[in-house]
């Protein structure tokens, strides 16, 4: 049976993000993501609170491997290991555009960066004493004081060198993009074929969007497609140059409200699952049947306790209703 998880952007109140993961827990999710957002609610202080007010969801940051050094991200992993009893998940993301840039941070090197996060990572995760050097950074007689830790380790990729190094090293690939799926995990497997074939586990980020409401809301968040994906994506969308350029012109001075009105059913279509719930239930079956789907992520972005539970308790009808028993 597919596994549910939910991805939270931090901007909601503490107090409600930590009832939304409650409610979460209670209704069978195994995963809780919270996204390293960078100004908003810093994403460690809020994930120790959910430790303690979580009994056995998985629990972790999205984070990228700029704002944070890797040791720093290391140290603050093994904490949340001792805090929640053994469970943390990392996912490791380059880092976006609206994380960075108002930071005056460039995405340099996002392939060496993040394998050099990763090798920081587990080397600091066995307990010993480190002295490395990689590409990006170093080590020099390193210790985590939290001992050795086993902490499964998550890639979020868009492009193709990065989905090949989730393959070759993670613990687990996150995909985000519904008419993607299969080029993407082609190149995943690319990299499992020259790596050291560790059991990987595949995930689908989304938004359903079953009703009206939410297929209006759904082209709103569609000009974040847009950012920072890679060429081969673009025209997984079925979006020509031209398109592209329009949309681009309509997101730089209008913003997501101006990208809206120029996204039609299909295009959305090829962004995320969209239709009626029957119809959901029925793409994200065979999405999971195609390409052997652990685990769907449910991505909430908005505030209001009541309606995020509501919303969550129909995605677990969705989903556990498109899953083979």
């Amino acid at each position: 049976m597919t596994r549910l998880g939910l991805q939270l952007i931090p901007q909601l109140p503490v107090v409600e993000l930590i009832e939304t993961v409650q409610a979460a827990e209670e209704l069978g999710y195994d995963y809780c993501l919270v996204a390293d957002e960078g100004f908003m609610h810093d994403v460690y202080v809020v994930l120790g609170a959910l430790a303690g007010a979580t009994s056995r969801i998985t629990l972790g940051p999205v984070t990228n491997c700029y704002t944070r050094h890797p040791a720093v991200t290391a140290a603050a992993m093994a904490t949340l290991q001792e805090a929640t009893g053994g469970r943390a998940l990392l996912e490791l993301v380059a880092g976006g555009t609206m994380v960075l840039g108002p930071m005056g941070l460039t995405r340099t090197a996002p392939l060496g960066t993040v394998a050099d996060t990763i090798s920081i990572c587990r080397q600091l995760w066995s307990g010993e004493r480190v002295s490395w050097e990689g590409n990006r950074f170093r080590l020099t007689d390193a210790q985590l004081s939290a001992g050795a830790q086993q902490i499964p380790i998550w890639v979020g990729a868009r492009g193709e060198r990065l989905l090949e190094l989730a393959g070759e090293q993670a613990d687990g690939v996150v995909l985000m993009v519904k008419s993607d799926l299969g080029d993407a995990m082609d190149v995943v497997e690319q990299g499992r074929a020259a790596g050291d074939v560790r059991p990987l586990t595949r995930v689908y980020l989304d938004r359903l969007a079953y009703t009206a409401a939410m297929i209006e809301e759904a082209k709103g968040l569609y000009s974040y497609a847009l950012m920072d994906s890679p060429d081969r994506m673009l025209g997984n969308l079925g979006l020509d140059p031209a398109e592209i350029e329009a949309l681009r012109a309509a997101l730089l001075h209008g913003g997501p409200a101006a990208v809206a009105p120029l996204v039609t059913d299909t295009m959305l279509g090829n962004f995320q699952i969209a239709g009626t719930p029957d119809q959901c239930r029925a793409t994200l079956g065979n999405l999971v049947a195609a390409h052997q789907l652990d685990v769907f992520m449910m991505n909430v972005t908005t505030s209001g306790l009541d309606a995020n539970v509501a919303l969550l308790t129909e995605i677990r009808s969705i989903v556990r209703d498109s899953s083979p028993s």
